[in-house]
Order: structure tokens, then C-alpha cells, then sequence
């Protein structure tokens, strides 16, 4: 176990502050109802990014917003780099080619095996034999800890748990380089929240993975987010750790972090 200071350490020389997607000036509505406004958010390589807000605040709509599946109105995002606007149809694809998304809910597709979802992605941006896919998704199956006959069995036959990790394994399909979970522990049990948090950090960890996750959970945030960016009044409040959140005055973000039902700890625990 870090303590604070060593944790801050490997989280500062893992993204070494290289920017991997950049959302600035963001506004979004919906007719008359302005969502988001003038929002500026920035995602450092290799970082788990926790990004945390009232309920009705925009989380979502913020991160379909970046995926280019919500309209906006104003502001620009930039992907490794690349402003997607004006992106080339190759590069959008190259864009989301190297991003994963494991919706909210998990998002399977009741008619196809987990097998099945976890290649709907080859299927629509690679040229792959039948076989080859087969073994790609059952290696993908098994990296989020699912049991190999997990892989013919359909969504209706899983637990809660098992179907967010056949989702996750879904979104890492294509290796990607980002990775967007949308409140990836809602539904489990504190036991399969903190197994699945555990999981996260090892794939991030183990393949490189950039992490942008929306969630309410304080445990994720507590223990697996290196960042957490505090979502409030249409715009980012706040970015930092999770020390920063607690010495925050900002009225939402101190009743959270600090309120009856916030997470007590010695942050001198930290993993």
C-alpha cells in the first residue's frame, strides 16, 4: 500500500501530463435547456479519471458529447490531437478505432452470445477470419476474468457482474488506447463494485489504458481514480485528487466528499 504522497508520485510519472483528449468550451442543450456551457475538461494519458456530478448534471451527455453521439452547439474536442470536426473520415475512423465504450447497464445485445458482442466491434472496422475473431474474443473474455463458457452463453444468462465485465471485454475488443465506462459499478453488490474497480486499475495498469469514468461511486473514486473532475452549474467545478476534493469548499462538492454518507478513511491507506 502507497501512502499519499507516493500514490500522487507514480500517478504524476505515469501520464507525465501528456494530454490525450481535450474538451474545450463545450456547450450543449437540448432545445431551450442549456446542459453543459462553456465546460473545459483535459484527460492525461494513462490517468483514471473519475468524473463525478449531481444527478441530471450532464455526465453522460458530456462523455456522448466527446464520442460525437450528442450534438453541440459550441466548443471543440481534440482526441490524441486531433480536433475530431475536422478530422478526415480516416482519422474519425483511426479515433474510434483506438477508443472503447462500456455504456451504462452494459448495453449487450440480448440476440447475440457474449462471444458475439465482444467481436461486434471486428466486425465493423476489421477484415477478420471467422476463427481468428473467435480466439481474439475469447482472449478479451478471459482478460476481464470471465470463465471461457462464459463466451456461448447470452446476456440473459448472466449475473449483473458478469455482463459489465463481457461489456468491458466488448469495449477493449480493439486495444484500444481510451477507454470511456459510464457508471461501470451501478447495479453490483459492494463485493463485485470493488473486484470490478480492482480490475480496472490492472488493465489499465497492464495494458496502458486511459481511463475516462463516469460515476456516484465514492469506493471508485476513493481507491481507483487518480483524478476526479466534479461536474456542477454546466461546467467542470473542480480537478484534482481526491485530497483536493476533500479540501474543497465548493458547497456540492464539500457536502459530498465530506458529508453524512461521505467515505471516512485514512487516506494514508490508499492502495
Amino acid at each position: 500500500m502507497a501512502d499519499t504522497a507516493e500514490a500522487q508520485e507514480i500517478s504524476e510519472e505515469r501520464h507525465d501530463h501528456e494530454i490525450i483528449l481535450t474538451a474545450h468550451d463545450i456547450t450543449v442543450a437540448f432545445g431551450s435547456k442549456v446542459v453543459l456551457k462553456n465546460l473545459n475538461l483535459e484527460i492525461y494519458r494513462g490517468e483514471i479519471l473519475g468524473f463525478v456530478g449531481g444527478s441530471g448534471t450532464g455526465k453522460s451527455v458530456l462523455m456522448r458529447t466527446i464520442l460525437g453521439l450528442n450534438r453541440k452547439q459550441a466548443g471543440t474536442v481534440k482526441v490524441f490531437g486531433i480536433d475530431v470536426d475536422k478530422a478526415t473520415p480516416e482519422e474519425k475512423m483511426a479515433i474510434d478505432m483506438r477508443m472503447g465504450v462500456l455504456f451504462q447497464h452494459g448495453a449487450l445485445f440480448s440476440a447475440l452470445t457474449v462471444l458475439e458482442n465482444v467481436q461486434v466491434p471486428m466486425r465493423e472496422y476489421l477484415d477478420l477470419p471467422k476463427k481468428l475473431m473467435d480466439e481474439l474474443a475469447m482472449l478479451k473474455i478471459e482478460l476481464v476474468g470471465l470463465p471461457r463458457d462464459a463466451g456461448p452463453k447470452f446476456p440473459s444468462e448472466l449475473s449483473g457482474g458478469m455482463i459489465k465485465r463481457a461489456a468491458l471485454a466488448r469495449a477493449l475488443a480493439l486495444d484500444p488506447d481510451l477507454v470511456f465506462l459510464d457508471e461501470p459499478t451501478s447495479g453490483l453488490d459492494p463485493i463485485g463494485a470493488a473486484e470490478f474497480d480492482e480490475l480496472v486499475i490492472k488493465l489499465r495498469d497492464t495494458l496502458g489504458l486511459t481511463v475516462y469514468m463516469v460515476t456516484h461511486d465514492l469506493d471508485s473514486l476513493f481507491t481507483a481514480c487518480d483524478r476526479i473532475a466534479v461536474l456542477g452549474d454546466k461546467r467542470v467545478l473542480i480537478q484534482g485528487t481526491i485530497e483536493d476534493m476533500l479540501k474543497s469548499e465548493e458547497p456540492w462538492v464539500k457536502s459530498y466528499f465530506r458529508g453524512k454518507r461521505a467515505r471516512h478513511l485514512d487516506l494514508r491507506h490508499r492502495a
